[in-house]
């Protein structure tokens, strides 16, 4: 018999809701929603809304009105709470100031600094902790946060548009516009979800792309550029404006405006750059092309999800969308355009 209840169930479902609401402003954060409960009643709830602001066993406690019901509620929280100082002080010794009566966790923090310290912090103070609610559903709300610690790259996604007869491009490059406008604006909604943006030295010579949210309400992705001979002309949208953008290249390393270059070896070039992105906090990265780039990222299988519109358009001829095999998850319809989304199963 499980030792959670369908109310349970229910409470940390909500708590897992509310970790949604810090999508795209927490990171390298993770997200995490907690709900206190008391005689089956929920009396505060909050999830971390913003890096380096208060995580959500704070904003929870601090929604409590009466926080003399503290000390005989439940809290719900999707994740461990943290055990040390970070930008805010630690959330396990907040439930210890309050002596809450139990804490259920739906799984453990991957992060050295925490992992089990949370939980052994509140065991110590002779709270009841359970541990293990809808752990799937948590760890599948921050698979970037998971990614970046069990792998030690970003969480990559592949983006592409394809004609109805598998080609991304015409023969002299130009891709504009093989999905509709409603797939766009979604393109947009991804990339302010995400750390980053990357393409490759041909999309942006030949499509000149600024790589930011302009269809959607969101932070600016960091840009990154492949530009191995730095070849690229400087006057292009890319390395203008206030947007932070990381050219990997094989000749130097140096700061101009608004743009870092960073040199790598040719050597396993892109295990290097993935590296490098981890290093710098950068837990997701949203690849959009070109197909070569898309291509080398499966054929290395550094890769975690493949996002695909297929349009109705046909091209005869171009240059072919990348092959890609993995667990297909599901497909949707955009207005004409089919979105399917695939998984790899590798990983």
């Amino acid at each position: 018999m499980s030792q959670f209840s369908d109310k349970d169930n229910l409470f940390m479902q909500r708590a897992l809701e509310l970790a949604t609401n810090g999508r795209g402003n927490v990171s390298p954060n993770p997200m995490v929603g907690c709900v206190i409960v008391h005689d089956d009643k929920i009396i505060g709830e909050g999830w971390h809304n913003k890096f380096g602001e208060p995580h959500a066993e704070v904003n929870a406690i601090n929604a409590v009105k009466d926080k003399s019901l503290l000390s005989d509620s439940i809290a719900y929280v999707s994740l461990e709470p943290c055990s040390h100082f970070g930008k805010t002080p630690p959330c396990a010794d907040l439930l210890i100031q309050h002596q809450l009566k139990k804490v259920l966790i739906a799984c453990a923090d991957p992060n050295p600094l925490v992992a089990g310290k949370g939980i052994g912090k509140l065991n110590n103070a002779n709270i009841e902790v359970a541990i293990g609610l809808l752990k799937k559903d948590s760890e599948k709300i921050n698979i970037r946060f998971f990614t970046a610690f069990k792998k030690k790259r970003p969480y990559i996604i592949l983006k592409w548009a394809e004609t109805a007869d598998g080609f991304v491009a015409r023969e002299n490059y130009d891709s504009k516009w093989i999905s509709n406008e409603h797939s766009r604006k979604l393109v947009h909604k991804w990339r302010a979800e995400e750390d980053a943006i990357m393409v490759a030295t041909n999309t942006v010579k030949y499509d000149n792309p600024q790589l930011n949210v302009r269809d959607w309400q969101g932070n600016d992705p960091v840009r990154i550029v492949i530009d191995k001979n730095l070849m690229l002309d400087k006057s292009l949208k890319l390395f203008k404006g206030n947007q932070p953008t990381i050219c990997y290249n094989l000749i130097e390393s140096k700061t101009k405006g608004n743009t870092s270059y960073v040199q790598i070896e040719e050597h396993n070039f892109l295990e290097a750059l993935f590296s490098d992105l981890y290093s710098r906090k950068i837990q997701s990265v949203i690849i959009e092309g070109g197909a070569k780039l898309l291509q080398s990222c499966i054929d290395k299988n550094l890769w975690d999800e493949a996002r695909i519109f297929i349009s109705k358009l046909k091209f005869e001829t171009g240059i072919s969308a990348p092959i890609i095999k993995g667990e297909f998850q599901h497909s949707e319809d955009i207005l004409g355009d089919e979105l399917k989304i695939i998984r790899n199963g590798k990983n």
